[in-house]
């Protein structure tokens, strides 16, 4: 039996026992029934132990989890917004596929500086020289007439 494979984007992937999850006690909405049922759940994936993405992903994706990424090298994603163990599980699932393919994304070209054409410099100089030549007919008038 082949391994479930959760995709990222179309060749990249990661393998569903690569992950680890615990559930934990969640706050918030629920009533009683918060105090009785585990339904937030503690996601940990630790890409360096995987083999599915390459090493310049895995250099971006631990740059982008910053405080998530814990001293053994594991990515820890938390949720517990929502009232169901399932539901909980899918958001930290889709909030770790979300960052890994926000690390995939290739970086945007470089900026090739450009210069104003010749015309644009001569119709910005003419309006400089029409906007100081109307602040010098501002000047006192002489009552020596």
């Amino acid at each position: 039996m082949a391994e479930q494979r959760i995709p990222i984007t179309g060749e990249l992937y990661i393998l569903e026992s690569d992950l680890s999850e615990r559930f934990i006690h969640s706050g918030g909405p629920g009533g009683q029934n918060v105090n009785k049922v585990s339904t937030g759940v503690q996601l940990k994936y630790n890409p360096r132990a995987a083999q599915t993405l390459p090493w310049h992903i895995i250099a971006k994706v631990e740059k982008l989890a910053g405080r998530r990424l814990n001293a053994a090298g594991e990515i820890l994603i938390q949720a517990t917004s929502y009232r169901t163990q399932e539901r909980n599980r899918e958001n930290a699932r889709a909030r770790l596929v979300a960052l890994i393919a926000e690390a995939a994304k290739p970086p945007p070209p470089k900026r090739r500086p450009t210069r104003p054409s010749l015309g644009a410099k001569r119709r910005r100089m003419d309006s400089k020289t029409k906007r100081g030549t109307v602040k010098k007919l501002r000047g006192r008038v002489d009552s020596s007439d």
